[in-house]
């Protein structure tokens, strides 16, 4: 750590945008759900509860480290829970596992704020930064297992589209877009699972998040989502659709 409150300066000062505070945040939660899931052995070993005060960091390079809070005071970031190490010989492994992920969820978000805080984010930024993180699982959905329950359910409502030709690709406001693509194991891969779970909510044209009463339309060639509008495609004119091509995928096979 060296005093740096688990990589305080991997944000830094000139680093505005939301999507640059997002990555961090991104980066940071894949190494907590290394720790929480593929590493869980080493981290419960770390844990020793004759140790001093500990604490569980997520650090910007998707790695985490089992450590002393940072010593000055106030720290550069906020800290996280302290003194994980107690708890652990007194509950069961799992709901000691849950307890650590619910304290790192919150820690994630104070220090996704901080910096959109110290970066001076406006209403409408914060909103971005939040819809992004938002569109993730939570480390505590993750661990419990309850994001792959939710990864699992039917795509969409099959009363809210009409269609009956790719129900799950093409969504009116009743039914929210669904990862086109079948979901892995997160906890063999947390950094794919996050890019792809953020991925499948931006949409390919404009690159903003999705909101809920928009139709979305996901092309049966890049697998990518779109808003309606930015595609020129409406709810009526989907119904018609059996195969939808992007217009860039368009374009590349009519060079072709």
């Amino acid at each position: 750590m060296d005093g740096e409150g688990g990589g305080a300066a991997a944000v830094h000062h000139n680093t505005r945008s939301p999507e640059d505070v997002f990555r961090d945040f991104r980066a940071r939660r894949a190494g907590i759900v290394k720790a929480l899931t593929t590493d869980v052995e080493k981290f419960y070993q770390m844990c020793d509860p004759e140790k001093e005060n500990l604490c569980l960091y997520g650090l910007p390079n998707e790695t985490w480290e089992v450590t002393l809070p940072a010593e000055e005071v106030p720290p550069e970031l906020p800290e996280p829970a302290l003194g994980i190490n107690f708890a652990r010989d007194g509950m069961i492994e799992k709901d000691w596992l849950s307890l650590v992920a619910v304290h790192s969820d919150a820690w994630l978000l104070s220090v996704a704020f901080y910096f959109g805080a110290r970066f001076g984010f406006d209403k409408d930024a914060r909103r971005r930064l939040f819809t992004m993180i938002n569109n993730l699982p939570t480390v505590y959905e993750v661990v419990t297992g309850v994001a792959k329950k939710q990864s699992k359910a039917p795509n969409g409502s099959s009363k809210s589209s009409k269609s009956n030709s790719k129900p799950s690709k093409q969504t009116n406001s009743n039914s929210k877009p669904a990862k086109p693509a079948h979901p892995k194991e997160e906890e063999d891969s947390g950094r794919e699972d996050a890019e792809e779970e953020d991925q499948a909510y931006l949409c390919g044209s404009c690159g903003e998040s999705y909101a809920n009463g928009e139709f979305w339309i996901c092309c049966d060639v890049c697998e990518k989502w779109f808003h309606g509008k930015c595609v020129r495609i409406t709810p009526a004119k989907a119904e018609h659709i059996k195969q939808y091509k992007c217009p860039s995928c368009s374009s590349k096979r009519s060079r072709e």
